[in-house]
């Protein structure tokens, strides 16, 4: 990897870091108004069409590469985003925070497994206890233990492998050399595709009671009229769909190309640190000496897993 590949790599890693790490403000500022599962249908509706725009042109797909499509559409962005929001009306965001963050470990693990890199070293494996003891403490502040709530930490501990899996289909889908807005495009069409049972089950009147709400969706005009008529609304979900969805799934694979999807994913674990940084600036929470040095920890882990 020369220095060029290496900024470059980097330069997109942290812009979607930023960007992600603020996703948690949006999300919690659009749930009193919206489902779980309506803020991801019109993120990804969004970001689908955005892409569209941007790329128009129809590519070829190969024989036998539409398989990863429907793989990533299913564990990056429908099976991961719908766990991961429904997990938390189940257990402390914390818990779903500190159990997303074994990403980087999943996803090493499932690519020595698979043949899609080697075994983790022991200075990798030094760094994810480094980085998982900081990721506990930024997300739990120092006031809150980690306590057991078996639904909801099994939707977030299912979230994490279907984004482990995600990884490895974003690096099987960058040796085949298919343009990155058209892949980030094509996966969106299946995520769409393969929600469309969840969607009509959630205008039934069991799908506004399952889950506390999270898989209901409203037709009601009225309703609807009230809810797309607030700028802030309009605001953070074209955040979401433009940015968190349309922009950072591309730099989030071209950085896996660029870097590696192991190395890249790693930097998973500066997550919880930046949305503190972000909840401290545009929600008023305030940072603790706990999570501060909390998040030092995380820099440390990161530096030993990567280099690793």
């Amino acid at each position: 990897m020369n220095g060029k590949s290496l900024l470059r790599g980097l330069g997109l890693v942290a812009f979607t870091l930023l960007v992600w790490g603020m996703t948690f403000v949006n999300t919690r500022a659009l749930l009193p108004d919206f489902s779980a599962l309506e803020i991801q249908v019109l993120r990804f509706t969004l970001g689908y069409a955005a892409l569209w725009c941007i790329y128009p042109r129809r590519t070829p797909v190969a024989h036998g590469d539409e398989w990863l499509f429907v793989g990533m559409g299913l564990a990056g962005a429908a099976i991961y985003q719908l766990l991961e929001n429904c997990a938390i009306h189940y257990t402390n965001a914390s818990n779903v925070a500190i159990l997303v963050a074994l990403c980087p470990m999943t996803t090493a693990l499932l690519a020595w497994l698979l043949g899609r890199g080697g075994r983790p070293s022991w200075r990798f494996l030094i760094g994810f206890v480094v980085a998982i003891v900081g990721v506990t403490m930024v997300c739990t502040n120092g006031v809150q233990a980690f306590h057991f709530h078996p639904l909801g930490d099994l939707m977030a501990f299912c979230a994490m492998l279907s984004w482990g899996f995600y990884s490895i289909f974003v690096d099987m889908m960058n040796d085949k050399g298919y343009p990155p807005i058209f892949v980030i495009r094509r996966m969106f069409f299946w995520a769409l595709a393969v929600t469309v049972p969840i969607v009509l089950f959630g205008l039934t009147a069991a799908g506004r009671t399952v889950l506390h709400g999270s898989f209901a969706v409203s037709l009601d005009p009225a309703a609807n009229g009230a809810r797309f008529a607030s700028w802030l609304n309009l605001l953070n979900l074209g955040f979401l769909g433009l940015l968190a969805s349309a922009a950072c799934f591309v730099t989030w694979n071209m950085a896996c190309e660029a870097l590696g999807t192991v190395r890249c994913t790693v930097a998973l674990y500066l997550m919880p640190a930046v949305t503190v940084v972000f909840a401290s600036v545009f929600l008023g929470e305030r940072m603790t000496v706990v999570s501060f040095v909390g998040s030092l920890l995380i820099l440390g882990g990161v530096f030993l897993s990567s280099r690793a």
